[in-house]
């Protein structure tokens, strides 16, 4: 397996911002597999973007790549218009909060958040009040002279921020930070983090597997698989408009239909599903006599105890009802085994009776189409 890679300056996009972040057909391979295969990402300037997807799927070694702890086996990474795919970590204008909080603990908070600085030689006379700033910013100066060892977990990682962003980097990595906190705690800390990279304006690039964290914070989303970007759009993007299978699988809920393509008429395809049609007027579907997935979200599908006319018309039984909040989500199986998810709000009209034969149903406009079935 030959692998070339690019000298600096060779082939580096030179027109970028402050802070831009430009991925040129970057891999990355360990022994014969690849972890990252021919990767182009653009990352503008004052960006918040998250990399997106399960474990292994080559976002953290992404990042790392970014950073200069991993260096790619070809391909090109350029940060404000300078080539820096074969710089070390500290010549590099990025700073990383890892999963790992990793404070010193015989440091405290002022001190761990000067590390930086006093590594980097900046003047004394400066350096207290750049710490005070970056403590103000996370909202810690109350803190400063604690130990690591006096924190909560969401006090810890706002410290991190701090000593990362002290440094004033053209780029902030984030390697899923707030994997280790609780969900009530994780959320507010979302929040928070989105609205201080807006009054920063700096580029954040964020790695993690939480759908509902990336759809919340970013601007736009990488949506990553084996290696490869699948696809990169904003938030409404992705979960409305999914450029394949696995993206509309892996953003949120969905349920798929699997078969041939029997029927195209008027800009509307369909399969039949146990004697129902399930039609999409979606373009660019496969031809007739081709297999195809569907997809439809379970918000979209709506339960009633009569059937009524037309395409996208499924009789099922009612399996089971789950509170999810200010939802009820409704779990259906046709004769044929097939599940349906359906969610309505709690202030909806919708069947509850556990056993009792319903009908789903949703409009065609709400169908995906894909080539090829689903994955098992």
């Amino acid at each position: 397996m030959t692998m070339t890679l690019n000298s600096p300056g060779s082939d580096a996009r030179e027109d970028g911002g402050q802070g831009r972040v430009v991925l040129s057909g970057v891999s990355k391979i360990y022994g014969r597999a690849y972890a990252v295969e021919n990767l182009d990402l653009d990352v503008q300037a004052g960006e918040f973007i998250s990399l997106l997807g399960p474990s292994g799927c080559g976002k953290t070694t992404t990042l790392r790549m970014i950073g200069g702890f991993e260096f790619p086996d070809a391909g090109s990474i350029s940060i404000s218009g300078q080539a820096v795919h074969a710089l070390p970590p500290h010549r590099r204008p990025v700073n990383t909060v890892f999963q790992a909080y990793a404070l010193f603990p015989h440091m405290s908070v002022a001190r761990n958040v000067a590390y930086g600085l006093t590594y980097a030689s900046v003047p004394k006379a400066e350096i207290g009040g750049r710490v005070r700033d970056a403590l103000a910013m996370v909202r810690m100066s109350h803190l400063a002279d604690r130990m690591p060892a006096q924190l909560s977990g969401g006090q810890q990682q706002r410290i991190a921020l701090a000593r990362a962003l002290v440094n004033r980097p053209a780029v902030l990595l984030l390697d899923e930070p707030m994997s280790a906190l609780d969900r009530k705690l994780r959320e507010e800390m979302q929040i928070e983090l989105k609205l201080l990279q807006q009054q920063l304006g700096t580029t954040f690039v964020f790695v993690t597997h939480d759908q509902e964290e990336a759809m919340t914070m970013s601007d736009r989303i990488a949506v990553m698989n084996h290696g490869r970007i699948e696809q990169v759009g904003t938030p409404s993007a992705v979960y409305d408009a999914p450029g394949s299978a696995y993206v509309a699988g892996f953003i949120g809920q969905q349920n798929f239909f699997s078969g041939t393509i029997d029927r195209a008429d008027g800009g509307a395809v369909g399969i039949t599903v146990e004697g129902s049609r399930v039609a999409t007027k979606r373009p660019s579907a496969p031809a007739v006599g081709e297999e195809a997935t569907f997809a439809v979200r379970p918000e979209h599908v709506t339960v009633s105890t009569t059937a009524h006319p037309g395409a996208n018309v499924i009789p099922a039984t009612l399996m089971g009802v789950s509170q999810l909040g200010s939802a009820l989500q409704l779990v259906l199986l046709t004769t044929g085994g097939v599940k349906i998810t359906a969610r309505a709000g709690r202030s909806e009209a919708v069947p509850t009776t556990i056993g009792s034969t319903v009908f789903c149903s949703w409009h065609a406009d709400d169908v995906h189409v894909f080539p090829g079935a689903a994955d098992a």
